[in-house]
């Protein structure tokens, strides 16, 4: 793995505009930074990424398995009793998932990938992943940026469309979110756009226009069933609204399933650890009122068990806190996770997104920050095989 500097496109701004890419600077802060990618071999990419995405996924789905039908493992998982039989009902019917990214510490090949963690029920970025640095790539071999032969880690696009299909064809779906945030809006009319190509009927509208018919279920504005929604808003979020209490009632199908809500848990890593001890693709973690917490010694990640964009997250080093998020989280607890330093190349600290479409690996994207800790201001940068 490398990173290459190279020249940026000098209208990358108005083919970002054109793509309806309106967050690829941030108050004046690139987000969308094309002044470098990073350059892959194939065998980084088959053996050192896409096969450990592989088997990451099928332990987790083994985990939901274990943890689903465990009263213990859902309260330390924070996740509200009410809600416990509506995720059992939704992973006995093995409710559909769409889609799904780990974030992972890749050093090229010198160490295995290790799971930072999963963004399990509304990762975002697939928009800069599945489009627009598909199309820095062609542009760049276009323009002689790239070598003529290189290539990318990218079938997203295409899985999407075939998962949609498979999902509901000839169905409509709602797609929801907080659409007045500009990368909300970007990507869920990004999937809605993929889920018309595989056949469906779209509408998108803000979650808090969704409404409740007591004879019937929820609603959008025109008093439409929503029968089949994706929600770009997460569990955790949904549980504690005011129509949570509602959703064990409603016949809507939900993209990302209620299952989903214990992967996008931070509490999994200690379960998968405990699971798995020993698993290269793994670091130690636990639960932080875990005796066991102490041997990780005085240098951890503390991350709270629900967190977004790594917001309350602290790198500990001998026991005084170097690198921490400010957020709202942590009252539900912490857990606390070995570190495992991102590669360093002058300054900038790289995380591997590994996407899967249908629990099956098919692309990545690259964020990097002048901090250890990703956070949503850290930027986006393309990357190809060589």
């Amino acid at each position: 793995m490398q990173r290459i500097p190279c020249p940026e496109r000098d209208d990358w701004r108005e083919t970002a505009a054109r793509c309806g890419f309106d967050f690829c600077e941030l108050d004046g802060e690139r987000y969308w930074d094309e002044r470098a990618y990073y350059a892959f071999t194939i065998a980084e990419i088959e053996l050192g990424i896409e096969e450990p995405t592989a088997e990451l996924e099928q332990m987790c789905l083994a985990l939901v398995a274990r943890v689903v039908g465990d009263e213990a493992l859902l309260r330390r998982l924070k996740i509200p009793q009410a809600v416990w039989p509506l995720l059992a009902e939704s992973w006995r019917r093995r409710d559909g998932s769409l889609y799904g990214r780990f974030d992972l510490s890749y050093q090229g090949g010198r160490t295995p990938a290790k799971l930072l963690e999963y963004n399990a029920d509304t990762p975002t970025s697939i928009f800069e992943a599945a489009v627009f640095q598909w199309t820095w790539l062609e542009q760049a071999i276009e323009r002689r940026i790239l070598p003529g032969r290189a290539d990318q880690y990218n079938s997203i696009h295409e899985r999407l469309i075939e998962r949609w299909c498979a999902l509901g064809k000839r169905r409509r779906v709602h797609l929801a979110g907080l659409t007045a945030n500009a990368e909300d809006a970007t990507t869920l009319a990004y999937l809605a756009d993929t889920a018309a190509q595989g056949g469906l009927t779209t509408t998108i509208l803000d979650v808090a226009d969704i409404g409740w018919r007591e004879t019937g279920g929820f609603v959008d504005l025109d008093d439409e069933d929503i029968a089949l929604a994706f929600k770009l808003y997460p569990w955790e979020w949904m549980f504690r609204d005011a129509f949570g209490a509602k959703l064990a009632q409603a016949p809507t199908q939900w993209i990302e399933p209620p299952w989903k809500a214990i992967l996008s848990n931070k509490g999994i890593l200690p379960l998968l650890w405990q699971m798995h001890e020993g698993h290269p693709n793994l670091l130690p973690a636990y639960f932080e009122d875990d005796p066991k917490a102490a041997s990780l010694g005085p240098s951890f990640v503390r991350k709270p068990i629900y967190s977004r964009e790594g917001a309350n997250v602290s790198l500990v080093s001998d026991g005084v806190a170097v690198s921490a998020q400010d957020g709202p989280y942590g009252a539900e607890g912490f857990i606390r996770q070995a570190l495992a330093p991102l590669p360093d190349f002058g300054g900038v600290f790289p995380v591997i997104g590994s996407w899967l479409v249908d629990h099956q690996p098919c692309g990545l994207s690259i964020r990097e920050d002048t901090s250890p800790i990703t956070g949503n201001r850290s930027r986006f940068l393309p990357h190809a095989i060589l």
